[in-house]
């Protein structure tokens, strides 16, 4: 691992009227957003970590009162000669800890757990499933649950891998369906959620007996509850010969997020090819209504107090801001460049952070919205295929 000194500032007017943005990749731009009257310059520091995908870097930056500074870039994976991909980043909520995994390999993606501070490997990286991307931490820290996407393999079942993270040990792998995402516990611990993009599935597993518990067709027009275990009439080379020939039934919805809500009643589902977010009950294990979202609905994020649920709009250029209570979409903002990925929510819901990939040779971006202002406030380009992100702030 080697770090990349960085020198890179965006700083903001006394108004925090625009934004300039100093580019990485020798460019200069101004950003123009939020005005005096309805934003106001932050009064904390917030510290962001984004993986660049295509770059294998992991970027450190703060933003705050003086404005945006790229701190730190980190070399990330363990080839020089591949790309490793760093796709899921999570902080443990103690703060001390980032988790992140690789979605390439040879063949298989990594787990890496980096001290925060220092930005320094704890451990040696562990081989997990094909393509490991999104991850999650418990509230302890103990257990990390990765989500294997198996982006390149046959379209057949995959897995969730739970790594023990004092260890850096894989304790299960464990089999959910067909290109797995999102992964997701909800605030107590207690279940994992994620999403099969081929199968229209959404998975509720059991932390504690690392067992699949329940799933939930989001198929449209046949929502609800379906078979816990899926060898149950699940033939996996059937399933993917199926594929092959074009035969099998396509899906409508292809979810590719699934997020609780705070108090744990509800589960919000991105359907990324009908372009709306699904609301499940966890109570009663049905639908509660659906959420008009974006073109390409991808990733969602959720504020602390449960009231606005933030989601990416992949193919639109745009993020939305939703209100949970009446599932009205209370804005569309757009973004400086295509491919909107990932978001993570400052702890004190002032802020949501956006990764954006880019396309091509472009860089990749950073894109802070003031949540109450409903304004994109500054952005800065970093690396190649901006996907995913956390946010701390010191004492919390």
């Amino acid at each position: 691992m080697s770090v990349i000194p960085d020198s890179r500032k965006v700083t903001t007017t006394a108004a925090f009227a625009f934004v300039v943005v100093l580019s990485a990749f020798g460019g200069r731009s101004v950003y123009a957003q939020a005005s005096p009257s309805t934003s106001a310059k932050p009064a904390a520091n917030y510290w962001v970590y984004v993986g660049a995908e295509s770059a294998d870097l992991i970027h450190r930056l703060r933003f705050g009162p003086d404005g945006i500074t790229v701190e730190k870039t980190i070399a990330a994976g363990l080839y020089p000669t591949e790309t490793e991909g760093p796709h899921g980043l999570m902080i443990s909520r103690d703060g001390r800890y980032l988790h992140m995994t690789t979605g390439h390999g040879l063949p298989d993606g990594m787990y890496f757990r980096y001290e925060l501070g220092p930005d320094t490997l704890v451990g040696d990286p562990i081989p997990l499933g094909m393509f490991p991307a999104t991850i999650d931490v418990t509230p302890d820290g103990l257990y990390a649950f990765a989500a294997n996407f198996n982006l390149f393999g046959e379209h057949v079942p995959s897995t969730i891998s739970v790594i023990y993270t004092p260890d850096n040990v894989e304790v299960a792998q464990i089999e959910t369906c067909t290109m797995p995402h999102g992964s997701r516990l909800n605030a107590m611990g207690t279940m994992q959620y994620s999403v099969c993009m081929m199968d229209d599935q959404l998975v509720e597993i059991d932390t504690r007996s690392f067992r699949v518990a329940r799933r939930f067709s989001v198929d449209k027009g046949q929502e609800g509850a379906i078979a816990a275990k899926p060898e149950a009439g699940h033939d996996m080379a059937g399933h993917a010969m199926a594929m092959q020939r074009g035969s099998m039934k396509q899906p409508t919805c292809s979810p590719t997020w699934a997020q609780p809500g705070v108090k744990g009643d509800r589960i919000y589902v991105a359907c990324n090819k009908s372009n709306e977010i699904v609301a499940i009950d966890a109570v009663t294990w049905s639908v509660v209504r659906r959420l008009p979202a974006g073109e390409g609905v991808y990733n969602l994020g959720i504020t602390r107090d449960g009231k606005t649920l933030i989601a990416t709009n992949k193919r639109g250029q745009s993020l939305s801001l939703l209100d949970t209570e009446t599932g009205q979409e209370l804005a569309r903002l757009t973004t400086k460049r295509k491919i909107v990925h990932g978001v993570a929510v400052s702890p004190d819901d002032r802020y949501a952070f956006i990764s954006v990939e880019g396309i091509g040779s472009e860089p990749g971006t950073l894109e802070i919205v003031d949540l109450a202002a409903r304004k994109i406030v500054a952005s800065v380009d970093v690396g190649q295929m901006a996907g995913g992100i956390d946010v701390k702030m010191a004492g919390k």
